[in-house]
């Protein structure tokens, strides 16, 4: 697949992650129009790209404006504007429906009218629910999501795929592990750096001692991923588990949070959790994917999950 001098409308790209693809797709050459509502995208996280003229922002909200004009303009479709805290739906059991689902729907109406074929889709190891096999390829099922998060994803990934069957596109849909940097504005790292700003002796941490196991991304092995995928993308619909090679608990995160902030002799308070020691309603307890199926076209991570919690964590408290 052509990837250079393309039209790319990149729906969320003022996100965490949104906002480091686009500067990796202006990198390579790429025109960018990023849309986005900013719910929970940032300005500042784009505002150095603001003097690039290969660089436009849209503010618009896809569930309400008419954003048909610009899809119509563009080769290809990076579909990232979603609400990214899983944890959100047991308290709106509404907003991932809609702003998941539905907004995902009227995308791919608006690509289905203007004739766009192919699209870049970002999903989760969250559609996978408490999978039994460990790593956890993409062939893994039945996938039984145990969130309200994972199961719009889910749902997404069906209302792609069938849309690609159905009107002759081209997808490529991304499960991630937990994905870390700079710029993220939720999560485990971030949660823990403001907590030990506010209190550096001690820490609450959700869930049961030593909390879950999960696999940890670095920001910049999640962009190359996304972009390799798409340099290689030839089927109707492909998919790619996008992660690390290991995985690491919850107490080993808060080590190395407190060692790059340089407090020693933190007391941990676990608070015990849910269902046996979740973190919360929805929290997977063990998630490692496979990498191998993106693995053997060429692309290979930098980082395992410690460094890349590691190297997050600094970025994040020098505000890189």
């Amino acid at each position: 697949m052509k990837i250079e001098n393309r039209k790319i409308l990149l729906t969320g790209g003022a996100g965490f992650i949104g906002s480091h693809l686009a500067d990796e797709l202006l990198r390579i050459g790429d025109d960018v129009v990023v849309v986005d509502n900013f719910s929970s995208g940032r300005r500042e996280f784009i505002s150095h790209l603001e003097s690039n003229e290969r660089f436009s922002l849209k503010e618009a909200d896809i569930l309400s404006d008419d954003i048909e004009p610009l899809i119509g303009d563009s080769d290809c479709v990076f579909h990232l504007a979603a609400n990214p805290d899983v944890r959100l739906g047991i308290e709106d059991t509404r907003v991932h429906l809609d702003q998941n689902i539905i907004a995902t729907y009227r995308l791919l109406e608006g690509m289905r009218r203007t004739g766009v074929k192919e699209l870049l889709f970002t999903s989760t190891s969250t559609v996978y629910g408490e999978a039994s096999q460990i790593p956890t390829a993409e062939d893994y099922g039945p996938l039984v999501p145990i969130s309200l998060y994972g199961a719009s994803k889910l749902a997404c990934e069906a209302l792609i795929s069938s849309y690609c069957h159905t009107f002759d596109l081209k997808a490529c849909l991304y499960r991630f592990a937990n994905v870390v940097g700079s710029r993220s504005t939720h999560g485990v790292i971030h949660d823990f750096i403001e907590k030990l700003r506010d209190d550096p002796a001690k820490l609450e941490i959700l869930g049961r001692e030593p909390g879950t196991v999960k696999s940890y991304c670095h920001i910049s092995d999640c962009v190359q991923a996304l972009v390799h995928g798409w340099k290689v993308l030839s089927e109707p619909v492909e998919m790619y588990n996008i992660g690390s090679v290991d995985a690491i608990d919850v107490k080993k995160i808060a080590d190395i949070v407190s060692g790059e902030l340089g407090l020693k002799n933190v007391e941990y308070h676990w608070t015990g959790g849910v269902d046996d020691g979740r973190g919360w309603k929805g929290d997977v307890r063990k998630m490692l994917l496979s990498i191998d199926k993106l693995k053997s076209t060429g692309w290979t991570p930098n980082y395992g999950s410690e460094d890349a919690v590691r190297l997050a964590a600094r970025e994040l408290i020098s505000g890189e």
